[in-house]
């Protein structure tokens, strides 16, 4: 399946996307530390923000499939760039929590099932093996 994204370049180290299947629209901004103003997500955090989406949706595809509850699990990323040999992402690192109500009714086995469809998501899969991206998992109970 593919799907169609349209970006314009605005001007100013603006670009406006369109998802083509819904038509939801985005901005992106250069960041400061690369000549932008930072009022908008860069394309940088794009990629940060698809790995913490992607890793809590395969979490919630494997708890629909076993009959699990996390709904409010959380994704944080911290993006780091790296400068050489050139700019490009350096980590991303991932602690994805579930909350305390939720996590006390997993058993073991339903844990590791949800930690190992985090770590198979599929942008985590495409990352560049040079971008360090550890996932933490905190089962808050």
């Amino acid at each position: 399946m593919s799907v169609e994204v349209d970006v314009l370049y605005q001007g100013e180290l603006r670009c406006r996307a369109t998802h083509g299947p819904s038509g939801d629209q985005l901005t992106t901004d250069a960041p400061v530390d690369n000549h932008g103003k930072g009022e908008s997500f860069s394309p940088t955090d794009l990629v940060a923000t698809a790995l913490g989406a992607c890793s809590l949706t395969i979490m919630g595809i494997v708890a629909q499939r076993n009959g699990l509850d996390i709904a409010g699990a959380t994704a944080h990323v911290i993006k780091e760039m790296a400068t050489q040999p050139v700019r490009r992402i350096g980590a991303l690192k991932v602690t994805i929590t579930i909350p305390a109500e939720k996590a006390v009714k997993l058993t073991a086995d339903d844990r590791k099932k949800l930690q190992e469809g985090a770590l198979h998501c599929p942008v985590h899969k495409s990352l560049h093996p040079d971008i360090s991206a550890p996932i933490e998992f905190i089962f808050s109970n």
